[in-house]
């Protein structure tokens, strides 16, 4: 199994049980995640050596973090205790209709002011075959954007594969400050995962007509974006999820990917998903599907149907984290759907 690294922020989730506003809510179930750790999570659960880089407080609520990451089988034994606090989000949790709400309380934490200095990225990727990123780490601060380009330079220096996952997050910062930050840290990359509005916020790319609020999907306008970035940037692959949001309960969901070399595109398989039990992660686990697919050595097509199959599982799993098992993924992949009860 290949060794992969990721590296980011972990925080405590406080979401509201049942549905619940914010403003009913009188108390939070309590989860941990993030989008680089939901992928190491993913990964170690198919049984790659996975390790998770941040930083968290030398506190007990740090060690709790560490902790959800051990638990499945995360390397831990890199991350600095550092800082004084452990980022926070709160979820509202939203139901046909009503849209969920994610509120941040993730400023000043130990990530977004750790110095480079808290990590040797030489030890950590002497032995590595791929580094995993987001376009979230570099938001947090800009220290942490400048932690994350060092990251990329050892990787790079240790011949390591590198993919990132652009993720806008336009509560951290603005389109045209991830579009400066992120073009640098295309130079590193090999593959590139995003989604429509990730690919127009972050790199300047607007794929054809689709409006994923009407839940509309044009493949011609992902064809002609891929090209582009294929062209400006080399990369050996460009994926993008796909999401068709008939309501906060009810989505479709498939992906698409282009080859760097041959210019081939693939359309995967198309689920809907209804009810959707918890989505936050889901992109997450679409990637860690999708980077343990190209590390089995499966062919860049079956990669991409074992990305789409695991991540719409996780759609069904409240929480963060993804933990379907291999077998799970591969039954519905190869056409089972059914939901049956397995006796």
């Amino acid at each position: 199994m290949a060794k992969i690294v990721t590296m980011g922020e972990i925080m405590l989730r406080l979401s509201t049980p049942n549905n619940e506003k914010f403003i009913q809510a009188n108390q939070f179930d309590i989860n941990y995640g993030g989008g680089e750790a939901n992928v190491a999570v993913s990964l170690a659960n198919y049984g790659h050596d996975a390790e998770f880089i941040t930083a968290v407080p030398d506190n007990p609520i740090g060690a709790s973090a560490v902790a959800a990451l051990r638990k499945y089988g995360v390397e831990t034994k890199h991350i600095a205790r550092c800082g004084k606090r452990l980022g926070i989000y709160f979820l509202e949790t939203g139901a046909s209709m009503r849209a969920s709400n994610v509120v941040y309380d993730r400023a000043d934490s130990s990530i977004a002011t750790a110095p480079a200095s808290e990590f040797d990225f030489d030890d950590i990727f002497k032995d590595a075959d791929w580094f995993h990123f987001t376009g979230i780490t570099p938001a947090v601060s800009d220290l942490a954007a400048q932690v994350t380009e060092e990251a990329l330079k050892a990787a790079k220096k240790h011949g390591v594969t590198v993919s990132v996952d652009l993720n806008f997050r336009k509560k951290l910062w603005t389109s045209e400050k991830a579009q400066k930050v992120m073009t640098n840290l295309m130079q590193y990359v090999d593959v590139c995962i995003g989604n429509e509005e990730d690919a127009e916020k972050v790199l300047g790319f607007k794929p054809g007509n689709t409006d994923v609020t009407k839940g509309e999907l044009e493949l011609n306008g992902y064809v002609d974006i891929f090209n582009q970035m294929i062209d400006k940037f080399g990369f050996k692959y460009v994926i993008s999820s796909l999401r068709e949001s008939h309501s906060a309960s009810n989505n479709d969901w498939s992906a698409c990917i282009m080859d760097g070399a041959t210019r081939e595109f693939y359309h995967s398989r198309k689920y809907n998903i209804n009810p959707i039990v918890d989505r936050v992660g889901g992109g997450d686990s679409f990637a860690g599907g999708l980077i343990c697919g190209l590390n089995d050595g499966k062919d860049f097509k079956q990669a991409l149907e074992f990305a789409v199959a695991a991540s719409a599982l996780k759609h069904t799993i409240p929480g963060d984290f993804n933990l379907v098992t291999r077998a799970e993924v591969e039954n519905l992949a190869g056409g089972d759907a059914s939901g049956r009860v397995q006796r």
